[in-house]
């Protein structure tokens, strides 16, 4: 259901509930089999692809597929009507969630230090602020289908990068809302691409994102804080049709109730996600009772 949820990511929920490099593992399968296949190497590609998949825990998988299929479903019949009916406190909900994100990243790898960094999250920054304020699609507001393609194969990176979030970016590219409205009426043409999309996303970018985790972690995450900052121009809770900022309404303070509503949420995920980590991370009592080296632990701050 998070994963419905602009500024709320799934790879954080993963952290929380323990599954999380079991899923990475999981991908790397999925993305072994794909690459086998699209390989050039003779008629022995379908025997060795047949051999990842063989090795995919369908005991993880066919359940957390399930729980995401049926949110998704349930979601998608409530959140469009939502925003629709209320726009200005459904951005002032997600302003909240977004701007509570920030303190992923910032915890995971402390401020930026030194010029290079704080200049990394002044371009993130502005790059992102420029193109959430760009208008929407004109026409019927249809987005085009290499656009639905390209933003799943970017947001499906929200599997391997905890305190990112694939709801939030279709939301600053203008997507979420038609992907949700598709989903409720059954689009098939509008979700089979974004499901191609996703899969492209997949081969292609999650064998990237490991690496950058792996040996550029601290640099990913300072321009996510970046990126994060510049996308609250896109959630401002009041705009035009083609994204204008406007002033506030008279009643402006009010907003402040669901962007504390959505920031607690956030929040909220956040501290059981850190408690998670502390946990995984306690020692484990040999039957002597001497302690022994501690379980590693999983979360934004390390692997």
């Amino acid at each position: 259901m998070v994963e419905t949820i602009p500024g709320v990511s799934g790879g954080t929920m993963a952290l929380v509930v323990g599954i999380y490099e079991r899923l990475i593992t999981q991908a790397g399968h999925l993305v072994g089999a794909a690459r086998t296949l699209l390989r050039p190497g003779g008629p022995g590609r379908a025997t060795r692809a047949a051999g990842e998949l063989r090795r995919l825990d369908w005991g993880l998988l066919l359940p957390v597929a399930a729980g995401m299929v049926l949110a998704v479903a349930l979601a998608s019949q409530v959140l469009p009507g939502l925003i629709e009916a209320h726009p200005v406190g459904s951005r002032a909900v997600f302003l909240g969630m977004v701007a509570a994100s920030v303190a992923v990243p910032l915890r995971a790898v402390g401020l930026p230090r030194g010029v290079r960094e704080w200049a990394l999250v002044a371009v993130a920054c502005a790059g992102t602020y420029l193109v959430s304020g760009l208008p929407p699609a004109a026409g019927d507001g249809r987005p085009a289908y290499p656009v639905v393609a390209i933003a799943a194969a970017v947001a499906i990176c929200a599997l391997v990068l905890p305190g990112f979030s694939g709801s939030f970016l279709l939301l600053v590219l203008g997507l979420y809302e038609p992907t949700l409205r598709a989903v409720r009426d059954l689009d098939l043409v509008y979700i089979a691409v974004f499901g191609l999309g996703a899969v492209a996303g997949l081969a292609t970018f999650v064998s990237l994102l490991q690496w950058l985790l792996e040996h550029h972690r601290r640099t990913l995450m300072v321009i996510m804080t970046g990126v994060l900052l510049g996308a609250l121009r896109a959630l401002w809770p009041w705009q035009d049709d083609v994204r204008t900022a406007l002033a506030p309404d008279p009643g402006w303070y009010m907003m402040g109730i669901p962007v504390l509503l959505g920031a607690a949420l956030v929040g909220g995920m956040i501290v059981l996600e850190h408690r998670s980590g502390d946990r995984a991370a306690e020692p484990v009592l040999a039957p002597d009772d001497e302690p022994t080296r501690p379980l590693p632990r999983i979360g934004p701050a390390g692997r």
